[in-house]
């Protein structure tokens, strides 16, 4: 069976939509540079996210009805749990985003060990949570990291662009890794609206936006396989941004048999067709 077959999404459902949000809040900036740690300019970016941007994306979901997956850092869990547990209690799945959103050198595989342990200890100390899933940041991996994640107890990895639906990974062993929820930067918010001093991008508009994601959804949609649309507080938390995503919500909802679901919940359902 090709990656990109149709999958049958639980009750006959034609696609599955995971709406996923990467929590970085100020490790985006940290992690690039230390420095920045005096820059509260530059820091304030991310602080939005946690200010204002998860408590409006948490807003429009409750009145959407629908659940998500947040990729949390340990750093965020640390600094700003109020509104992780925000996330919790609206129902939301939280996964791994590593600790201070470092990016993976395959030449040092020990940091990337303990980055994952540092960011599960993280979770679990300040929100209870030993989260299924991960994704690591920039979406930047190596083999050794998903032999970690199967090490560690991970149903699922959200990193690569490979294909379009999920897929179950193997490890140099030959034994089973992780399940794949593949991803790619046309369904990512940080292309079109992240801006950066150091290395400057147009931030393009809402209807830019829109059409990207609505004719990929639309093919997704006619393939019958997965859409995972990956987003930031700091960016899609933006005023106009809150209100794309409400309409694209709604947009997709006019099409029967479309099936919002947590990361975990897709793994497990594209697990069960495979038994």
């Amino acid at each position: 069976m090709n990656d990109y077959d149709p999958v049958n999404w639980p009750e006959g459902n034609r696609v599955a939509v995971m709406l996923s949000f990467d929590f970085d809040a100020e490790t985006l900036w940290l992690s690039r540079d230390p420095a920045n740690a005096k820059r509260p300019g530059t820091l304030s970016q991310g602080t939005y996210g946690a200010k204002v941007g998860v408590p409006k994306i948490l807003e429009t979901l409750d009145g959407c009805g629908i659940p998500a997956t947040f990729f949390v850092p340990g750093w965020t869990a640390e600094h700003h749990g109020g509104a992780c547990e925000a996330i919790l209690r609206g129902g939301h799945e939280i996964g791994h985003h590593g600790y201070l959103h470092e990016w993976i050198d395959p030449d040092f595989p020990e940091r990337e060990e303990e980055a994952l342990v540092k960011g599960l200890d993280a979770l679990k100390a300040t929100l209870g949570v030993t989260p299924t899933g991960y994704r690591s940041p920039a979406w930047e991996t190596s083999p050794n990291m998903i032999a970690l994640l199967r090490r560690y107890g991970f149903a699922y990895d959200s990193s690569l662009m490979d294909t379009v639906n999920p897929y179950r990974h193997t490890l140099a062993d030959g034994s089973e890794g992780p399940v794949e929820l593949p991803v790619h930067w046309s369904l990512d918010d940080a292309p079109f609206a992240l801006f950066s001093v150091r290395a400057p991008r147009t931030i393009v508009t809402n209807d830019h936006m829109m059409q990207v994601w609505q004719d990929e959804f639309r093919e997704i949609y006619r393939w019958g396989g997965l859409f995972n649309l990956t987003m930031h507080p700091q960016v899609t938390g933006r005023p106009s941004r809150i209100a794309l995503l409400r309409e694209f919500i709604g947009w997709m909802q006019t099409f029967p048999g479309v099936w919002f679901a947590r990361g975990g919940e897709v793994a497990a359902a594209w697990s069960a067709t495979r038994t």
